[in-house]
């Protein structure tokens, strides 16, 4: 198995045998490089140099870059200080009444539906849950909680847990055909899954940078599709929300008829200058291949835990798997063995009751080798 990228792109990968992009990418070394050189340039020149026409186009480069990434069209991003910031305005946007429902599983990341859960206690809408075995949740249930009164139908496309991915497309089918929408948490899919968000069918889909994107913190991109743009009244909205940002009166808001309606006011704007390049860096690798790459890795893995008497837990068919791998250890619980892989630098987290592995293009097999090294000299 050949290297898929350069330490250099990464240089911490050095450091450690990191196994913990579920949590914290390791940051591609030129989206820090351009944040940082932003940072240094405002803090010398102000003004000077990020003037109101830099201010304006600040995000232009992230839109490209990530439509491209999607296959989507640059109208169709909107960039956001996080994702929950970014979901949150949405479900304010959308706003099921009481007579419908959100469906959701047991087990999604907790910030996925907490905007929706807080939505629901204003309007009085129900929120469904489908419930997981363990870190499972059978698609079927999730269907099953469909039905023409359901209004959004929220999940991550990976679950962050147990690493179980969901047909974007089956689900889209089964929400469109009862008139509900698919919104969707890329957060632990985007830059390591291809995604076309056209043909896929989701109606929206958010995504943080810090993650699988190889981005820093405080920048995240949605996906809005073109037939929802013109008809969601966000539910945040700042000087940015206006169709010309510098027209400063208070007495108007004129919303752009893109994407560009969900994004709000001043944010660290070196963050989303850093994102933009490190999706540039991933697009040349090609995600198809990083998702291989990945793959290979994670096999491996699992094979090497299941052979010390793990239990992997989480997807259950083929295309359900992604690189997030969870097992239980009979022998030690999560907590214990992820301090002691921690402590001896092989990264990794404890999720739930399993330690969570998730390795991305900077890992190599031999991070995989060390990480079952370490492994069998804890339990000794």
């Amino acid at each position: 198995m050949n290297r898929l990228v350069h330490p250099d792109d990464f240089p911490a990968s050095r450091k450690s045998a990191y196994l913990n992009t579920a949590s914290v990418t390791l940051m591609y070394r030129g989206a820090e490089t351009a944040a940082a050189t932003w940072l240094a340039d405002l803090a010398s020149d102000g003004t000077i140099t990020f003037d109101e026409v830099a201010e304006e186009g600040v995000f232009d480069e992230l839109h490209r870059a990530t439509a491209e990434l999607l296959n989507a069209r640059e109208e169709d991003i909107a960039v956001g200080s996080s994702a929950t910031e970014l979901m949150a305005s949405l479900a304010w946007a959308v706003a099921p009444d009481c007579t419908s429902n959100i469906v959701s599983t047991g087990i999604v990341f907790p910030s996925t539906i907490y905007p929706w859960i807080r939505v629901a206690q204003h309007t009085g809408a129900q929120v469904r849950f489908a419930e997981g075995q363990g870190e499972y949740v059978d698609p079927d249930a999730i269907t099953a909680l469909i039905d023409d009164q359901t209004a959004v139908v929220c999940v991550s496309h990976v679950e962050y847990s147990g690493g179980q991915q969901y047909d974007l497309t089956r689900l889209a089918h089964h929400a469109h055909d009862h008139g509900a929408l698919l919104i969707v948490d890329g957060a632990q899919s985007l830059g390591a899954i291809p995604i076309d968000a056209a043909t896929s069918g989701v109606d929206a889909l958010v995504a943080s940078g810090y993650k699988w994107l190889c981005g820093p913190f405080g920048v995240a991109v949605m996906y809005l599709a073109p037939h929802l743009q013109g008809r969601l009244n966000p539910g945040v909205v700042g000087f940015r929300s206006h169709e010309d940002m510098w027209d400063l009166q208070a007495t108007r808001l004129e919303l752009p008829q893109t994407a560009r309606r969900f994004e709000v006011s001043t944010m660290a704007y070196g963050c989303a200058i850093g994102l933009a390049r490190s999706i540039r860096y991933l697009l040349r690798v090609g995600v198809g291949r990083i998702r291989d790459h990945n793959r290979q890795l994670a096999d491996h893995l699992v094979d090497g835990l299941r052979a010390r008497g793990a239990d992997i837990v989480g997807p259950r068919l083929e295309e359900e798997r992604t690189s997030i791998v969870a097992a239980h250890f009979p022998d030690c619980s999560a907590g214990d063995m992820a301090r002691q892989l921690n402590a001896a630098r092989v990264v990794v987290s404890a999720r739930q009751s399993a330690v969570r592995f998730s390795p991305h293009l900077y890992n190599e097999p031999s991070d995989i080798e060390r990480a079952l090294e370490e492994i069998d000299r804890a339990r000794r």
